[in-house]
């Protein structure tokens, strides 16, 4: 049973690891912490409202509503018995250090990108409007120019509105500085493990394997 924090930038490659770590893995489950706010605030819990009151005023939502949050996942019986990829949390050290007191990881997955790469991933990227398949104009293209490979349909190319050079930028810049001391934390821990996120869909079961035994 394998306990795995994935951790790196945005366009660093964290779900598309996770999903292939599913596939080696098919019981672990996979926590996004933007799944667990669209969950909760989608089923109007008590967490979840106090979630939206945040969000509606586009402020962020405090360390302790998110590791409150956390908890209440980590603490269902399909993670206790299956063990978890963690994606998106912990963002910040507090959330790190009392992750600590709830779930223990076997290992932390530093997802390193060049910059340059990062940039390319992110604005390049664009989706399917029918079917959400997602696309890269500089590094996935569909197969035909204005047809979805995976639903068939014309599409437009359709970005998010925060993928711009600027917002992007700065999207980095605030992981960075974020990230140091987390990272220094999982070090000091004997826990972190680097991972060259280039070309991770083409890991084998084997390599997929090796990476989230636990560091020893």
């Amino acid at each position: 049973m394998a306990k795995i924090i994935l951790f790196g930038a945005p366009g660093s490659g964290k779900g598309t690891l996770a999903s292939r770590i599913v596939e080696v893995e098919s019981n672990i489950v996979h926590i996004s912490t933007g799944d667990i706010f669209r969950e909760n605030i989608s089923k109007k819990t008590p967490l979840g409202l106090k979630a939206k009151g945040f969000t509606d005023k586009g402020e962020l939502v405090p360390d302790e509503l998110v590791i409150d949050m956390v908890r209440e996942r980590m603490e269902r019986e399909d993670v206790k018995e299956n063990g978890f990829i963690l994606d998106g949390f912990p963002r910040t050290l507090p959330q790190a250090q009392k992750l600590g007191e709830f779930a223990s990881a076997d290992v932390v997955l530093l997802l390193d990108v060049p910059k340059d790469i990062l940039l390319k991933r992110i604005l390049g990227r664009y989706s399917c409007p029918n079917c959400g398949q997602i696309y890269n104009k500089w590094l996935n293209k569909p197969k035909k120019e204005d047809i979805c490979d995976k639903c068939g349909k014309k599409m437009e190319i359709t970005q998010r509105a925060d993928d711009n050079e600027e917002t992007v930028k700065r999207r980095i810049e605030v992981y960075e500085e974020n990230s140091a001391p987390i990272l220094k934390f999982y070090e000091d821990l004997g826990l972190l493990k680097r991972v060259d996120s280039i070309n991770t869909l083409e890991l084998s079961g084997q390599e997929i394997k090796r990476l989230i035994s636990p560091v020893k």
